[in-house]
């Protein structure tokens, strides 16, 4: 199989709420819109907001985003109204994390990876 390009859909109780909160809240910028949906630049991904869904959040679903600055991008969201579910932290495989939640209950990470955590580690031969 070649997969040439990939999202996750997402289908929300309320699409206006929720395009509002990924666009607006989060500030994702829009990769484009068609009727009845808009999809999202998502990091290297892309997420999709579009129909509507019964609201229902999957225990074992979660959209996982990278950020620059944790602390900065709590900060951010907190201006904006959003209170993390859980508030910036190192865990245990050393990655730093905070979880929010989406206006269906969706969860979201936020993730920061440390200089010295070993997916920022620069392999390559440092010689010239």
């Amino acid at each position: 199989m070649e997969v040439l390009s990939s999202r996750i859909l997402i289908r929300p109780t309320d699409p206006d709420a929720s395009t509002a909160f990924y666009r607006d809240v989060l500030g994702l910028a829009i990769y484009r819109t068609f009727p009845g949906g808009t999809v999202f630049f998502l990091g290297q991904g892309l997420l999709e907001v579009s129909a509507r869904g019964d609201g229902t959040a999957s225990p074992n679903v979660a959209v996982w985003m990278q950020v620059r600055d944790l602390a900065a991008a709590v900060e951010e969201l907190a201006g904006a109204g959003v209170t993390p579910e859980r508030g910036p932290q190192l865990e245990p495989w050393g990655l730093r994390e905070a979880w929010i939640r989406d206006p269906d209950g969706l969860p979201i990470v936020l993730v920061e990876v440390p200089e010295d955590h070993p997916i920022r580690t620069d392999v390559r031969d440092q010689r010239h």
